[in-house]
């Protein structure tokens, strides 16, 4: 009898024991993790699950780029296409207008690379630099760094936070300069906050910049929303650009870029030589490599027109169109800040895209905890 008693005990407390850990509700109904979203985080990186999307944000050792959404990974659950290119809202320099002629050989990144020498000069001796050079960069309108390294390429691993609400989940990377150009100083501060909504084919994003240099026309470059690689346009069929040809925006057939030109020859903004257009909508109709069927655009805009400063739709050589964008170009103060906000995603129409750039239009900036988010200036 007492060894039945002892048995019987021990089999209670097992009962109880079992009892108090199915209490425990299942991760997806927990506050910080609501059922619509899937959160996986490891060493290398986070992916995010939506009802709608998917993506990853790298931590190390991307499949291409540090900075952004990661090269191939996000995925439009309504329609099963993904992103055409090397990944989403890529960052790269700090940098201004001007020369850097006198002192390019000079700039290098702790590791060896010769960033002068990697960006576009036009004086290069070596012609397949030269040419380089040209297709990359163009060579109407000289930049230099101010701030390095090119982050999307040599960006040290980062922690990103992860900030969770009950109808959205946002990630924030942040990342300070390391080296600088002669005479000025390294450490200004990059921020990339990234918001998931519930219910949406889309994600808002800002790039922030805390400067600790003072420039006269200093801006940020980045990819919005992304490079396209393509053979002979098998990954999509049509490129729009809405600040271009007049207030409907013009849309461009694939075969334009079956030839490399540089960013200078055509599909080209400025805000120093164009008119000031009400949206700033860059966008890609996907295309299915194999049945050539037509998906949906996958699309970036800049909710405030007037915070771009260049922008160029080129294709290099090896199959990539570039789409890169610098944003702000004004002066600035050491101890100042400036940013964009934009919002990238998945659309069924260009009319659909002007429907959603409406609602967010003139923003620059993105504010968020775990109550809630929201743009502003």
């Amino acid at each position: 009898m007492k060894l039945f008693g002892s048995i019987s005990t021990v089999y209670i407390l097992t009962l109880l024991l079992l009892a108090a850990v199915s209490s425990e509700p299942p991760p997806e109904s927990r506050p910080d993790q609501p059922s619509w979203v899937e959160i996986t985080e490891d060493e290398r990186s986070i992916r995010i699950e939506t009802d709608l999307l998917e993506a990853v944000i790298p931590k190390n050792n991307p499949k291409q780029w540090m900075t952004g959404i990661e090269k191939g990974t996000f995925f439009d659950k309504t329609t099963g296409f993904r992103e055409a290119g090397d990944g989403l809202m890529v960052v790269d320099w700090l940098m201004e207008a001007g020369s850097d002629e006198a002192w390019s050989s000079q700039v290098f990144a702790p590791d060896g690379d010769g960033v002068g020498r990697y960006l576009w000069h036009a004086n290069e001796t070596d012609p397949g630099q030269r040419e380089y050079a040209r297709m990359a960069h163009g060579s109407s309108h000289r930049k230099r760094m101010i701030e390095g390294p090119q982050l999307c390429h040599r960006m040290k691993p980062v922690q990103p936070e992860i900030i969770r609400g009950t109808d959205f989940v946002a990630i924030r990377t942040t990342c300070r300069f390391e080296y600088a150009a002669p005479g000025r100083q390294a450490g200004s501060r990059w921020t990339q906050l990234i918001v998931f909504p519930k219910g949406k084919r889309y994600f808002v994003l800002m790039d922030r910049i805390d400067s600790v240099n003072n420039s006269s026309e200093m801006f940020l470059r980045n990819d919005t929303p992304g490079c396209v690689r393509h053979e002979k346009g098998d990954t999509f069929s049509e490129i729009y650009l809405s600040y271009l040809s007049g207030p409907e925006g013009v849309r461009i057939p694939s075969s334009e870029f079956f030839t490399p030109f540089p960013p200078d020859l055509k599909f080209g903004y400025r805000r120093d030589t164009h008119q000031l257009p009400s949206h700033f909508i860059r966008a890609y109709h996907l295309r299915n490599p194999q049945t050539g069927q037509d998906g949906p655009w996958l699309a970036g805009m800049t909710l405030d027109p007037s915070i771009v400063y260049e922008a160029w739709c080129s294709q290099r050589p090896g199959g990539i169109i570039v789409m890169i964008e610098e944003v702000y170009g004004r002066p600035i103060k050491a101890g100042d800040s400036f940013s964009a906000a934009h919002i990238v995603g998945y659309f069924d129409t260009i009319e659909q895209m002007h429907s959603v750039n409406d609602q967010y239009q003139g923003h620059t900036a993105l504010v968020v905890d775990e109550s809630g988010w929201h743009l502003t200036n």
